[in-house]
């Protein structure tokens, strides 16, 4: 990253930028009340650090040696303070601010009767954000795909329930992006963007979901490492879109773990990726247990641990749901999770103050 000096000028920072690009790189450029920070994208050997810390108006050239550096604490504290996270806007939702942020919805849409009345459903059990899903990845070819699967004619139709239920309960909405082929339609209806864990390795449809300028819900495969897991949040934040949320939603049980439980919840990787990066981390607890019984159990620990919020699959009639009905919960158990995470996360905050004065 190369570090300008307080008083460079906008002319000096379009000199460096255009040096940056002069050897094939891009130039990532983040703005502080008292510095402009500018990162560099591509292979840096390149470039001579050397020749950049030279530059009119630079104070520093330095190498950022995590493989996640535009989305790395230490690239960010230099404009945006040491301790200071990234708040995600969606509407006048916030997410990684004080108050934990809920997103619930079924996992796949089924009829427009359905995602209504889920939707104002979960709006009174306090839910903020609408989830429905529409391309759904599924491992069997014989299951059921979601709505979007029949055709172009019934993704807009379904995308159009979703969207209005949304507007109808005042709620923004997300749904998953299955192939890059979908971005383009998708962005038109919803106000987030999920990649689910399959698609986290997929480099070029991270990147045209990146360039669409909304948030984006990353969630970690199952099989991912922490590093990994950041390493290719990275691919968003380079088309210069850093309204990212990152979603721990379970990694692959170890000898006979799925025996009990779909996934397991890595919920040490929330407060490692906090230390980490700046982006907020929320957890989805309906994926990792697979059972609806541990819901309850995995959304309280998530919340002690300092997720900035919880997406969870939701059903009136979880017995009926086409997809994932073991691990779906009513809204009334909906509304018992979030009364209780929002004490636990105040119960938390105020220890951590108290820890602090001490």
């Amino acid at each position: 990253m190369i570090i300008m000096e307080k008083g460079a000028t906008s002319e000096q920072i379009k000199h460096v930028v255009s040096e940056i690009k002069k050897h094939g790189l891009r130039a990532d450029i983040s703005r502080g009340e008292f510095r402009t920070i500018i990162g560099l994208i591509g292979d840096e050997s390149r470039i001579s650090f050397t020749h950049l810390a030279a530059l009119p108006g630079v104070k520093e050239a330095r190498m950022i040696e995590t493989p996640y550096k535009l989305i790395s604490r230490e690239y960010s504290e230099l404009f945006e303070g040491k301790d200071e996270s990234r708040i995600v806007e969606v509407g006048d939702i916030r997410i990684g601010g004080d108050e934990p942020v809920f997103i619930a919805g079924p996992c796949a849409i089924e009829s427009k009767a359905q995602i209504f009345r889920i939707a104002e459903e979960v709006k009174k059990a306090g839910a903020h954000i609408l989830r429905g899903g529409i391309f759904k990845p599924r491992s069997s070819v014989h299951s059921f795909q979601g709505l979007g699967a029949l055709g172009d004619e019934e993704a807009r139709e379904a995308l159009s329930w979703l969207r209005d239920a949304g507007q109808k309960f005042g709620m923004p909405v997300m749904t998953e992006v299955r192939g890059e082929s979908q971005v383009d339609l998708i962005a038109e209806y919803v106000d987030i963007l999920q990649v689910g864990a399959r698609n986290m390795y997929h480099q070029d449809m991270l990147s045209s979901i990146a360039r669409k300028g909304k948030p984006v819900l990353f969630k970690r495969h199952f099989g991912a490492s922490v590093e990994e897991f950041l390493s290719f949040s990275e691919y968003i934040a380079a088309e210069g879109n850093k309204d990212i949320i990152l979603c721990e939603r379970g990694i692959v049980p170890v000898g006979k773990g799925n025996s009990y439980t779909r996934y397991t919840l890595d919920l040490v990787a929330v407060p490692v990726v906090q230390k980490e990066t700046y982006l907020p981390i929320i957890v989805d607890p309906s994926h990792a247990a697979g059972r609806r019984d541990l819901i309850f159990d995995m959304s309280c620990a998530a919340t002690a641990v300092g997720a900035s919020g919880l997406v969870i699959e939701v059903h009136y009639n979880p017995a009926e749901a086409l997809v994932d009905a073991q691990q779906m919960i009513t809204p009334d158990e909906l509304g018992r999770i979030i009364t209780t995470c929002k004490q636990i996360k105040k119960l938390v905050a105020s220890d951590k103050k108290k820890i602090a004065v001490a």
